[in-house]
């Protein structure tokens, strides 16, 4: 395991040393976003019953966040050592297709969660919170990390040049976790658009993330573990397909 814990500590390493641009610019961005919708909407929009708006918004704001900051870590992480061409000297030394990946993840992870982190303790004075179930709010908060910064390995993987990973992040994954539920509830959408939205994972994500702070979600929060385990078990294999072929890594 010594090439598993090295490698992730040169990734955690990578984002904590320019912590301003990767932890602090996010978490910045968050409190604009609150600061503004609530401002706007607060008094406006009803959800679940006599639920602030802000309130509502906060863990919204906390996941796209988490979400956005895990995919970050890895794609980059990948498409950095390949355009550079430093790839070379973590696929040299012996470490397991198992260990490479666990360690983009893993510290995927951990950057999602500081960002998440951070932004949950710049929101709370902005609105009353409650952690209903602290086992829900762990549980998707590691487990969405970890669905995002697969995903970012796979981008990574695919991505030849900083354009196309531009473009993967831009036309997926923004759309993903903007319309996910983060700024309203899917029950204010008209029909169509509710069923459209259930085929977003991300929802599932968040949904059950919300539902760990205030025991409220528009699904039941097994149905969205289901979901983002499944999602997470699949591209799990996929991106450990791709390595045990050397996909876009070796020539």
């Amino acid at each position: 395991m010594t090439g598993f814990t090295t490698l992730l500590y040169k990734e955690v390493l990578r984002f904590w040393k320019v912590g301003f641009q990767t932890l602090a610019a996010p978490i910045l961005t968050a409190m604009l976003y609150l600061l503004i919708f609530s401002h706007v909407l607060e008094g406006h929009v009803q959800v679940y019953d006599a639920l602030p708006y802000t309130a509502f918004l906060v863990p919204g704001l906390v996941m796209m966040s988490l979400l956005q900051n895990a995919f970050a870590n890895s794609s980059s992480s990948l498409i950095q050592s390949k355009v550079m061409g430093s790839i070379i000297f973590i696929l040299l030394p012996p470490i397991s297709n198992f260990a490479f990946f666990a360690a983009f993840v893993l510290a995927a992870v951990l950057r999602g969660l500081a960002v998440g982190l951070g932004v949950l303790l710049v929101t709370v004075f902005f609105a009353p919170l409650q952690f209903d179930q602290l086992a829900w709010v762990a549980a998707f908060a590691v487990l969405g990390g970890a669905l995002l910064g697969t995903l970012g390995v796979l981008a990574g993987l695919w991505a030849d040049k900083f354009d196309q990973l531009a473009a993967f992040q831009n036309f997926l994954i923004m759309p993903l976790t903007f319309l996910s539920g983060v700024f309203y509830s899917i029950h204010s959408l008209p029909p169509f658009w509710q069923q459209v939205s259930r085929y977003n994972p991300v929802f599932y994500i968040i949904d059950g993330f919300r539902h760990g702070f205030f025991g409220m979600s528009d699904v039941s929060p097994w149905l969205s573990l289901a979901v983002v385990v499944g999602c997470l078990c699949a591209l799990t294999v996929a991106a450990l397909l791709l390595l045990g072929r050397g996909y876009k890594l070796r020539v």
